[in-house]
């Protein structure tokens, strides 16, 4: 669960701080309001990509903190990122020159990281994400991770993978004498200009963090020695004098045993500051005034950031290049010896695929019944007199991939009669977005936070008090929070947050602030079009409805 969000700086927020509530959270305001601004924080600091662009004027960086109870959250993933409280901070950061900065509980880690973490946490569907159904492509992944087969699917990509390395080895040693030539010479230039670097694993992420250190060595070194100084080494340092103190308080209570206790806490805060200043003596130690130092690292930071544009964008890509550099060069300088042994490998390699392109095939049309019945079950509801939705699923041998050979298509007829067609050549845009609805509620039952941002477009009317009920129901055991423009839906809120938008001469703000009470009613009267005036038949509609709403809880 989101307890608490603040972001800085951040398109035309300057400082707002939010506070989340269980169930269904609910933005509303005028268009251009800014309500889809705080999911845009959301998705960025749990390690989407951020554009300088975002910063507002006049800021030099914008950073976003958000607090998540860790209760929901895989164990494996809070051994790793070392979350033992019951409720743990993200924060990140980006400056004007697109260095980025992530963090958990204040421990540095990498945006990569953060994204992993996120992923775990919050399940996103934006405004225009349901357009992502129009397209086939999409629905592979959505039924793999509907049967949940990802070994299955893993398997198969690495027998993929497999077998296009040993056709690739065998077209090498069809090669003619001059492509092989051209072609390992590219190759031994690209992989000693790899190794003559010899980049190793995160080595950026630590020389930038070595780095300010470097730069500030010699003010560091001073400030340390003189901190070392009046701790440990002076002959009144700040150890001295509470050891000289213990030893009076140890006397003391010798005599009345009620500074027993006291002596104690003095004792640890002794210990605690001699380990301080160990601690202190080892950094200033480990300070390095070499002149030459910094040059040295700068100019590895800097052939590091060339490999990463050129073969990156991370040092795994630059590692992973290499790896595949020194194959291709084996491959090249022994494989015309070898062109017999390579097709057999060849066909062995396809025949290994083909059997988990057909076991997942199998797989994939069991789960295939089961989804199309639980999407059918989910969006009946919503609005559809006689639904139909099916996940069909063909497979083509002869179009053989990394994700085995099936293409899968979701069919839909949604009235009476209709024959099943693609999802893309008959459904309309409101009946995307609650044939999306119904997926979200299916693939991601495990995520304790899912977003919608305005997932209610293009419907309205009793469709809008459908998509509002099932809306409410998704936010049971779990949270949900939803952009929208319909009242329907924010009348089922647990918690409404109204969004403004404030212009001056010289600058722009965003307000954002819970809704209760009158309040309420009246933002709910204005989603219906008309006037918030307590007399208003409009403010009398937004009442019945909050009542019925209440009701159907």
């Amino acid at each position: 669960m989101l307890l608490r969000m603040r972001v800085q700086n951040f398109a035309i927020i300057s400082d707002l701080s939010l506070d989340f509530a269980q169930g269904l959270n609910v933005f509303s305001g005028e268009t251009g309001a800014g309500k889809s601004i705080v999911i845009e924080a959301l998705g960025f600091v749990l390690g989407a990509r951020g554009d300088v662009s975002v910063i507002k004027d006049g800021a030099d960086k914008m950073s976003v903190t958000a607090s998540f109870s860790s209760q929901d959250l895989p164990a494996e993933l809070r051994k790793e990122f070392q979350i033992a409280a019951d409720v743990f901070t993200l924060k990140r950061e980006l400056d004007r020159k697109g260095k980025s900065k992530a963090a958990v509980d204040g421990r540095t880690v990498t945006v990569t990281a953060l994204a992993r973490l996120g992923r775990a946490l919050v399940d996103f569907h934006g405004q225009h994400e349901h357009q992502s159904l129009l397209h086939s492509s999409v629905h592979l992944a959505l039924l793999d991770k509907f049967a949940k087969h990802d070994a299955l699917v893993n398997k198969t990509q690495e027998a993929y993978r497999q077998w296009q390395a040993a056709q690739a080895q065998l077209n090498a040693a069809r090669m003619s004498e001059q492509e092989r030539e051209q072609l390992l010479d590219m190759s031994r230039y690209q992989l000693k200009e790899i190794e003559d670097v010899h980049p190793t694993a995160d080595e950026d992420f630590q020389l930038e963090q070595t780095l300010p250190k470097m730069k500030h060595a010699g003010r560091l070194l001073e400030m340390a020695q003189e901190a070392y100084y009046e701790l440990y080494a002076a002959e009144d340092s700040a150890t001295s004098r509470a050891g000289k103190a213990l030893k009076d308080l140890q006397s003391m209570a010798e005599l009345d045993e009620n500074l027993s206790a006291l002596a104690q806490d003095l004792n640890s805060a002794l210990l605690t500051l001699e380990d301080a200043a160990s601690t202190l003596g080892s950094y200033k130690d480990d300070i390095n005034l070499e002149p030459d130092a910094l040059d040295r690292m700068l100019e590895r930071h800097e052939k590091i950031k060339r490999l990463k544009a050129k073969y990156g964008p991370e040092i795994a890509d630059v590692l992973e290049k290499a790896d595949h550099l020194r194959e291709q060069i084996d491959q090249l300088e022994h494989g015309e010896e070898r062109e017999q042994d390579l097709e057999a490998e060849v066909e062995r390699a396809k025949g290994r695929l083909l059997t988990l392109a057909q076991e997942l095939h199998e797989k994939r049309m069991q789960a295939a019944q089961k989804l199309s019945a639980r999407i059918t079950e989910e969006i009946r509801p919503l609005g559809f007199n006689a639904i139909h939705f099916s996940v069909a699923v063909e497979m083509d041998e002869e179009n053989l991939g990394p994700s085995g050979a099936d293409k899968v298509e979701f069919l839909f007829s949604p009235n009476p009669g209709q024959a099943l067609r693609p999802l893309k050549n008959i459904a309309s845009g409101g009946e995307i977005s609650r044939v999306m609805l119904g997926l979200k509620t299916v693939l991601a039952p495990t995520v304790p936070v899912m977003v919608f941002d305005e997932v209610d477009a293009g419907i309205g009317g009793e469709t809008g008090n459908l998509v509002g009920q099932k809306l409410h129901d998704a936010a049971q055991g779990r949270q949900v929070l939803c952009v929208t423009h319909l009242a329907q839906v924010a009348a089922r809120a647990d918690q409404n947050f109204h969004v403004s938008k404030k212009a001056s001469k010289t600058a722009t703000d965003v307000s954002i602030s819970p809704l209760s009470g009158d309040a309420l009613t009246a933002e709910i009267a204005r989603m219906l079009g008309g006037q918030a005036d307590k007399h208003s038949a409009a403010f009398s509609h937004a009442e019945e409805l909050l009542k019925n709403a209440k009701r159907l809880s």
